[in-house]
């Protein structure tokens, strides 16, 4: 694994990976909710959320994951 197999803020392609409720299509068009990205970043590329690869069941995380992350993006 490098770089480029985690979500590091240092690594050199600036991609990143979100889910968000599809709430419109028109055309070309999408309309969604809760995507996380900044006003006017490209959209590469749209895919359907597929529940068989997310994770099965409750996620837990525990409180250290989330402060260390608190300020990170």
């Amino acid at each position: 694994m490098g770089i480029f197999a985690q979500r590091g803020r240092n690594r050199p392609n600036r991609l990143g990976v979100s889910v968000c409720e599809l709430v419109g299509a028109e055309g070309r068009r999408i309309r969604v909710r809760g995507l996380d990205a900044i006003d006017g970043t490209p959209v590469l590329d749209v895919k359907p959320y597929l529940s068989g690869f997310a994770p099965r069941g409750e996620v837990r995380e525990p409180a250290w994951a989330r402060a260390i992350m608190e300020r990170y993006w």
